[in-house]
């Protein structure tokens, strides 16, 4: 386990049909450095600079993940775990009959 990676991923709407899973520090800060300029404020600013903090080991990890899920909580954008099973990579990505 990659020592920055948060212990339950947290998953943001990213346009009107994608999820993203957010599992590690980086791609927290990832997602908020790619957040529109013009929608960004006081609550992006705060998750920003949690994130980075806790990237610099300043922080929890833990707290960062509850900044970037607090984030997408009040943005409208955060989204449950999906439903979603991975195919079995057993056998090769077929799914059995």
């Amino acid at each position: 386990m990659n020592p920055k990676t948060f212990e339950k991923p947290v998953y943001l709407k990213q346009g009107k049909y994608l999820v993203r899973e957010i599992t590690t520090v980086d791609e927290a800060i990832d997602f908020l450095e790619e957040w529109p300029e013009e929608k960004r404020d006081l609550i992006h600013e705060t998750a920003y600079r949690t994130c980075l903090m806790a990237h610099d080991g300043q922080k929890p990890l833990g707290v960062a993940r509850d900044a970037i899920r607090a984030f997408g909580k009040k943005k409208g954008i955060l989204e449950k775990a999906p439903e979603v099973r991975p195919i079995n990579q057993v056998s090769g990505g077929r799914v059995p009959a």
